[in-house]
């Protein structure tokens, strides 16, 4: 014969587990039902330590086709290759906006810009930049153009540019824009300068 003491034990532990499944299968109820609320899944980047400081964008305009120029004051800290990346940041977080005349995917991010002396910058672009980019000719050649432009213009004594996405060699930005080459300054800014005076 069973122990009564023993029958109340094994009559509670029972009365337990079923009550926590009960209580389970609510709560899982409530965690299916419950909206999960939209993560930023941008890249997190630490604030910059520096003195603001006057730049100069060279911003991209989609409906007449032209590169302009446009000062904006930014913090800029002292290391030449984190100078490079702030600005081309700040040009980027230009056209994230929601007004922009030349906008870009969302999460679009400068992931480093690499100063190789003597005179070659390497600007390497998150997935998001070029995945999501629109796909032309135009749209794509302003989007180089403005980012080399804005680099050389405010960090001196670069000749040459490479584009990477991800830290790879990619063809082309959407289809067009051939990054497969070194980008020589000197035709960019020719380019740049037609681009300004067509209006």
């Amino acid at each position: 014969m069973i122990p009564r003491h023993f029958f109340i034990a094994l009559s509670i532990l029972l009365a337990t587990v079923l009550g926590m499944s009960i209580y389970v299968w609510h709560m899982r109820g409530r965690a299916a039902a419950t909206p999960v609320p939209s993560v930023n899944s941008g890249p997190v980047v630490a604030p910059v330590a520096g003195n603001t400081e006057r730049v100069t964008l060279f911003v991209a305009y989609d409906d007449i086709g032209i590169l302009r120029a446009q000062a904006a004051q930014i913090p800029m800290p002292s290391v030449r290759q984190q100078r490079a990346e702030e600005v081309l940041r700040a040009l980027i977080a230009l056209y994230l906006d929601k007004s922009s005349p030349h906008p870009l995917p969302p999460g679009s991010d400068i992931r480093s810009v690499y100063l190789v002396d003597p005179g070659l910058a390497v600007i390497d672009v998150n997935a998001a930049f070029a995945d999501g980019h629109r796909s032309g000719v135009l749209a794509e050649e302003l989007t180089v153009a403005s980012l080399i432009q804005t680099l050389s213009a405010n960090i001196p004594g670069i000749l040459k540019v490479k584009i990477l996405v991800e830290g790879k060699q990619r063809e082309t930005l959407a289809g067009h824009a051939d990054l497969s080459n070194f980008f020589d300054v000197s035709a960019v800014n020719q380019l740049a300068s037609q681009l300004q005076s067509i209006q």
